[in-house]
């Protein structure tokens, strides 16, 4: 929203295939960063021979750099060529060196990850989209009481949220401009509009 003139505030709301692809692969190969963030619900979690510490550590550190790059791709850009992985289409793409041990930990769940980000991609499209104007209301309505609150007008921000089927109901930091919200809690009016109020005050 732009006022003419003035401050201006973008908010993309979504509920992104390749970060619900990236979450998914995150229990499937059992990687427990970021620990803060709830798991998925219907994700079953990793079955097989533990690793050792020296490995997982590998794995952990390569995951979270693929996260990244998936939630903020300008902020994280990669510094060697990318490379699609096999059997995940143009999904995901890793750089072309020190991503061994993640690309073959995700490659045999490509099928299981994609069909389940493309699931609830459809499903969140399908419920926004018999709710038009809800999106744009929630987020005025707690820009304009945070405008009442300290008496200026907001400044300009830029804010994504992702609405995700988690676990547990709230709202956690996944970039430096990017929220993960619950779509429990986000399609409930006044329990959102309290939650993001918090979010919308430290960027504006």
């Amino acid at each position: 929203m732009a006022g003419t003139g003035g401050p201006e505030w973008t908010i993309r709301e979504d509920a992104g295939v390749a970060v619900l692809l990236a979450l998914y692969l995150r229990q499937a190969i059992g990687v427990r960063s970021p620990d803060e963030l709830p798991h998925l619900r219907g994700v079953p979690a990793r079955t097989g021979p533990e690793r050792d510490e020296e490995a997982q550590a590998r794995l952990e550190r390569q995951w979270r750099e693929y996260w990244a790059m998936t939630v903020e791709p300008q902020a994280h850009p990669s510094p060697v060529p990318l490379e699609l992985v096999d059997d995940f289409e143009t999904m995901i793409a890793l750089p072309a060196q020190g991503m061994a041990d993640l690309q073959a930990a995700i490659v045999p769940h490509a099928r299981a990850s994609l069909a389940y980000a493309r699931a609830e991609n459809a499903r969140y499209s399908s419920d926004s989209g018999g709710r038009p104007g809800v999106s744009y209301r929630a987020y005025a309505s707690a820009i304009a009481e945070h405008e009442r609150r300290v008496g200026r007008r907001a400044h300009s921000f830029e804010l994504n949220v992702q609405v995700l089927p988690l676990t547990q109901r709230g709202v956690w930091w996944i970039g430096s401009l990017t929220v993960a919200v619950t779509d429990g809690l986000r399609g409930d009016v006044v329990a959102f509009d309290a939650a993001i109020h918090p979010i919308i005050a430290e960027l504006a």
